[in-house]
């Protein structure tokens, strides 16, 4: 087994912009520094977590969400390598800084208004490569951002696509940086009618990034590799996503008021059915070395246990309160009722209360973030993947399934998103016409990349203008070219 890193994680991309000059600056923070200057980091302040942005300046956006994931992540790497034997060498230490650009990266690549947003795309995109998220925060990185070029006297000469070459290198990251967020270790197929039928099973990398995933995983491994691939650094990062995505967005639904401890506890029915139903099926996905695991599953009584457990101080009733229950000349029936009432007092207060959120919020974190295990890699370190301890991944998974279906799907939610979704669409065919006309509407610079290419990759380029806009840009957007309110010229699009 060898070690951690090689010197060619440090290689990157395009044009070798070597940090000589900075021995004190290494490699992976060069990169947390191109990633945070760049246009797509500063664009995810306008597309939301949970919530509209408009809404309240309390609740989450897609970038302060990435700020969390990767503060819970470099934790995780820093306590791993303390405590883990797997990390106690100098050579097989997990680098921190690689593990916290995975959590301000991972997600660049969501497009505006969420999964309808991503839904649209990918319906425009069917026959062209298609689009999903993940895979097109790696274009982004490897592609769209504007710093260098793999050759940039041929790209002065042609520009940045010419001669039939794409001479775009992204933010010209290192190999290593790329590596972290290749959460799914899958090509998307060009033609819709080839996909798979599973949600997760289309999700992975585009074609024209094949050739760049080969030189990814030469560079980490420095050899020819058949099994799945997935780096220490970017396991981390995912399950850092999902212990944020658990505790933070539940804190967000409790201000909203759409969702309170107690009221956990008593959804419909097929609020939990579904959330039985997918984290069953993950836990079959993740934990099938654990012999049995379908014994382990869960039900609606250990979903309520799990309930039970995380928000235990609801039922932990004061001695004062107890000598006031106990005193009452009351009967059996009216003290349980009395006790309810406080139990609904201190979920109430839990919710509205800031001081007591953020109490819950970092124990939660904190178990979760104490339930980290990392299954060991028989031949690469590099392969090592960290994951939740079982129990503790069933109460992740509980809060995220939960939050998913009682407040993503809810109808509200889903009547902003489907309105996302004909936004989206409708951008896309104005843009795309035949005509000629539709390239007019397109910035300066993404009209140069259109004319400079033909065929599918063409879409691909409104695809990535389009990807790229904030929710209210898109609003804005689709008003000035289907709406009524009159336009000014002087506004840049």
């Amino acid at each position: 087994m060898g070690g951690m890193y090689r010197d060619s994680d440090r290689d990157r991309i395009g044009v070798v912009g070597k940090s000589s000059d900075e021995p004190f600056r290494s490699e992976w923070r060069r990169d947390i520094a191109r990633l945070i200057h760049c246009p797509a980091f500063r664009r995810l302040q306008g597309k939301p977590q949970v919530f509209p942005g408009g809404d309240s300046d309390f609740f989450r956006n897609r970038l302060t969400h990435s700020l969390e994931v990767a503060q819970i992540a470099k934790s995780i790497a820093i306590r791993l390598n303390y405590e883990s034997d797997l990390f106690k060498e100098k050579t097989l230490k997990i680098e921190p800084e690689i593990v916290e650009f995975a959590g301000l990266a991972h997600d660049l690549g969501h497009p505006p208004f969420g999964h309808n947003g991503e839904e649209a795309l990918d319906h425009e995109m069917e026959d062209q490569g298609g689009f999903e998220g993940n895979a097109q925060t790696l274009h982004i990185l490897a592609k769209v951002e504007k710093k260098e070029y793999t050759d940039p006297e041929a790209a002065g000469l042609h520009g940045p696509i010419g001669n039939s070459v794409d001479y775009r290198a992204g933010l010209n990251l290192t190999y290593r940086s790329l590596a972290s967020i290749l959460k799914y270790d899958h090509e998307i197929p060009a033609r819709a009618a080839q996909r798979r039928s599973g949600y997760d099973d289309n999700k992975g990398y585009y074609q024209d990034e094949s050739r760049l995933v080969a030189d990814i995983k030469k560079s980490v491994l420095g050899q020819k590799h058949e099994g799945p691939f997935k780096t220490i650094e970017c396991s981390i990062m995912d399950i850092s996503d999902d212990i944020a995505y658990s505790t933070y967005d539940i804190e967000d639904c409790f201000k909203a008021g759409i969702l309170s401890p107690i009221g956990m506890f008593s959804l419909d029915d097929k609020i939990y059915e579904s959330a039985i139903k997918t984290i069953n099926k993950r836990m079959k996905k993740y934990y099938g070395d654990i012999n049995a695991i379908e014994n382990l599953f869960v039900d609606r009584r250990a979903i309520q246990q799990i309930l039970f457990d995380l928000f235990s101080e609801l039922f932990i009733i004061s001695q004062e309160e107890r000598s006031f229950l106990a005193g009452r000349n009351a009967s059996r029936e009216h003290k349980k009722q009395t006790s309810a009432l406080l139990v609904e007092r201190f979920s109430n207060k839990l919710a509205s209360d800031g001081y007591e959120r953020v109490k819950l919020t970092s124990r939660l974190v904190q178990i979760f973030m104490d339930g980290v295990e990392v299954v060991a890699h028989a031949t690469f370190p590099q392969l090592h993947r960290a994951r939740l301890k079982l129990d503790t991944f069933k109460k992740v998974e509980v809060l995220k399934n939960i939050t998913y279906e009682h407040v993503i799907m809810s109808p509200a939610m889903q009547t902003i998103e489907y309105r996302g979704k004909e936004i989206i669409s409708a951008i896309f065919n104005a843009v795309d016409r035949d005509d000629k006309k539709g390239k007019m509407l397109l910035p300066e610079d993404y009209r140069g990349l259109y004319e400079a290419t033909r065929g599918p990759a063409r879409k691909r380029i409104l695809a990535d203008f389009i990807a790229g806009m904030t929710d209210r840009y898109a609003w804005e957007f689709y008003n000035r070219i289907c709406g009524t309110n009159a336009a000014s010229v002087f506004r840049k699009v």
